[in-house]
């Protein structure tokens, strides 16, 4: 007589076979156990300050490419997972150093010191706190160039908004730096901060590194990449900018969400950007 099996018992190897293969099937390709890791929380110098940072690290031993991400004017800016995700699952050490006055860092808020000022003197003071916050960069890459797990000859700064600003601010620096990935700099504060404005024209001029200018088209302001290609151009600059369609509905998303979630857009431009600048031994 023929052996009969319960339609239950047919199903239950057949619906753990399609669960084990919608598991692995929804691991985005190149992530590992190492990637989906809690950031490291350190500790590094800054003058009298001791400032904090948060380390990704990619799955291997090193001594890995680092992108280091400045955060913007928010603050609390934590340690960017999303864009840790991107870059880890392409082998580079994602490091987030939080800036004196924001996140765990003590100091003063940025913000709260501009808004202290005379109306008069905002812009200006505030292009003073974005150059003494330099430092804080400045430090955060010694520390990871002390680090054996960092191949101190391929640093990239990348950084939205405030920290466009900081990217192109610590690219005039002799640092060793290979490329610089501001997104959106000044595009929020540009029209009323024409102190600003002469000021990153100059630090494109002086940059020690290609720089590659990201924005959208639905930005708060397309100014700073109109008028910094055209500084670099006048000045022969190792300069490229690009503008990517809309990303959602409002210019604030066009700002930080295009900045910090738009990888399907400008992930394959960074990286081939960071590619043609860091490669080992350049």
């Amino acid at each position: 007589m023929p052996q009969t099996h319960h339609w239950k018992e047919i199903l239950r190897p057949s619906l753990l076979c399609l669960l084990l293969f919608a598991i692995f099937r929804c691991t985005a390709p190149g992530q590992s156990t190492a990637q989906q890791s809690k950031a490291e929380e350190v500790i590094f110098p800054s003058g009298k300050l001791q400032l904090h940072g948060f380390l990704w690290k990619p799955e291997g031993e090193g001594p890995f490419p680092v992108l280091v991400w400045n955060h913007g004017s928010e603050k609390l800016p934590g340690s960017q997972p999303a864009l840790a995700a991107f870059y880890t699952a392409h082998h580079y050490l994602f490091f987030v150093p939080h800036r004196r006055g924001q996140g765990r860092s003590p100091g003063e808020y940025i913000q709260d010191l501009v808004a202290q000022s005379l109306p008069n003197e905002r812009a200006r003071r505030m292009v003073e706190l974005q150059e003494a916050e330099v430092e804080d960069i400045v430090a955060a890459l010694n520390y990871l160039k002390s680090q054996p797990f960092v191949d101190s000859g391929r640093i990239a700064i990348s950084g939205c908004s405030y920290s466009g600003i900081q990217t192109l601010l610590t690219g005039e620096r002799t640092l060793g730096v290979k490329a610089l990935l501001p997104f959106a700099p000044a595009a929020m504060s540009w029209e009323h901060n024409p102190p600003l404005q002469d000021r990153l024209k100059r630090a494109v001029d002086q940059a020690k590194a290609p720089i590659f200018l990201l924005q959208a088209e639905n930005d708060y302001n397309l100014a700073p990449s109109h008028e910094l290609s055209k500084e670099a151009s006048r000045k022969h600059v190792d300069f490229r900018s690009k503008i990517y369609p809309a990303v959602g509905s409002s210019h604030q998303d066009g700002h930080w969400k295009f900045c910090t979630e738009a990888t399907d857009l400008w992930g394959s431009d960074v990286l081939a950007f960071l590619e043609a600048h860091m490669k080992a031994g350049q």
